[in-house]
């Protein structure tokens, strides 16, 4: 089994979707990491052994482009749902699915998410 897990996203602009998971979700910044070409990586934990690690698509289309449009789909769980719900900026209606309460969210830059009530 594994012991924590990273996600990598990949965003226009690394530092409005940074404010954006720490103004709605309360995610701290784990890591700020330097990269070639005057680019950026910010790690942001989300969870006690969950991170999201943002780098900008310019970067990875110059050096990993193979991974480039590969966006993962994301349902995070958590206890906060309802908050969640409210605080977060064109949240969608609360749905039942298979018997789970979720909701869909948008990011700044169009990127959906799903939290679900754990």
């Amino acid at each position: 089994m594994f012991n924590k897990m990273r996600v990598m996203l990949y965003v226009d602009d690394v530092q409005v979707i940074s404010d954006f998971w720490q103004k709605y979700v309360k995610a701290e910044v784990a890591e700020t990491n330097v990269l070639p070409d005057d680019f950026k990586n910010i790690v942001l934990q989300v969870g006690t052994q969950m991170q999201l690690s943002l780098f900008d698509k310019t970067f990875i289309e110059k050096y990993s482009p193979e991974v480039l449009g590969n966006t993962p789909s994301l349902m995070l769980f958590s206890d906060d749902f309802e908050e969640l719900h409210d605080a977060i900026p064109g949240a969608l209606d609360i749905m039942e699915n298979n018997g789970q309460q979720t909701f869909a969210f948008p990011d700044p830059e169009g990127n959906y998410f799903v939290i679900a009530k754990a």
